[in-house]
């Protein structure tokens, strides 16, 4: 038996939603939170992380090279990407592990003072493909609580890293604190999934406008390399704007446009688009609300969390 997909979309049916001001093109900046939820035999896990650039895998014992890596993020990254943030009225959604969080609360105060969001980015950074439904029972509600402590808010938006097991959304909206989810790369616009009888929200992510892409071969090298590149796929979209209403999500992690080197292409690239009209800088809770408005919804609202979610 073949599962079902959905190769259609709106197929030039989109809904006739406007983004607050009219504006032709709702962007959204994703600041990814993944330091000290990595794996790593320095914590407690039987093997380290081997996923960096120029990096290789160290086994068996304590990596402290990947480690200092990943600290980089937060030492060094963070306030780099927050003050440009800052320095143009720019809010973004943080997508946190918990157990990032657990190891630098501060960011998540720094973050919701500023006004950013802090959605779910999972416990750990780690699929959840293979995970057995108790596990990830267990993973959802962990990184709920640690969000929640650390940025005084619970989250309403989740996203896996990578792929997601087949029951991932079902148990988001079981669970009752989730608006949305944006497990998905099949749009540049939001869409309802109807899941036990709830209306859910899906904000589809990217990974070619992300800065992950200074790891891939062939993918960025220079600051100006993801410049041009989110430049060319705003451009677009906001031309496209015009008739129908587009959505454009920028991927960033602390450890990677964090690097001097780096930084200056996010800010040229928010340069670009501050400087054109009907543009919304929207965190994604607030286009999954404006989402589900305009589609004549009733306003979200969390629903209790059924005893099925622990985090022991």
């Amino acid at each position: 038996m073949t599962a079902p997909r959905d190769f259609a979309g709106y197929r030039g049916r989109e809904p006739a939603i406007r983004w607050p001001g009219n504006a032709r093109l709702a962007l959204s900046l994703v600041v990814n939170v993944e330091e000290g939820a990595e794996l790593s035999i320095g914590m407690g896990d039987e093997r380290n992380e081997a996923i960096y650039e120029a990096v290789e895998a160290v086994e068996g014992e304590r990596d402290l090279c990947m480690e200092s890596h990943f600290e980089y993020g937060t030492r060094a990254g963070w306030p780099r990407i927050r003050q440009s943030l800052r320095e143009r009225g720019v809010r973004a959604t943080l997508n946190a592990n918990g157990r990032a969080l657990e190891q630098s609360p501060w960011l998540a105060e720094e973050a919701v003072a500023d006004g950013h969001e802090v959605a779910s980015h999972g416990w750990r950074w780690e699929r959840h493909v293979h995970m057995d439904e108790p596990t990830e029972r267990r993973a959802i509600q962990r990184s709920v609580e640690a969000i929640t402590r650390a940025a005084g808010v619970a989250p309403v938006g989740w996203h896996t890293r990578s792929a997601t097991s087949v029951r991932t959304r079902g148990l988001l909206v079981e669970h009752g604190g989730f608006l949305y989810d944006s497990n998905a790369y099949n749009d540049d616009l939001p869409y309802l999934e109807t899941v036990e009888g709830h209306e859910h929200v899906v904000l589809p992510y990217a990974f070619d406008t992300n800065d992950m892409r200074f790891f891939n071969r062939g993918g960025f090298t220079f600051g100006d390399d993801f410049a041009r590149y989110c430049i060319d796929a705003f451009d677009r979209l906001y031309a496209e704007g015009g008739g129908h209403p587009r959505m454009m999500s920028v991927g960033l992690h602390l450890r990677i446009i964090g690097r001097p080197a780096r930084i200056g292409g996010l800010e040229r690239f928010l340069d670009h688009a501050l400087k054109h009209p009907g543009v919304w800088f929207a965190r994604r809770d607030e286009i999954a609300h404006r989402w589900r408005a305009g589609l004549g919804l009733p306003e979200w609202q969390p629903r209790p969390t059924p005893a099925g979610f622990s985090p022991s």
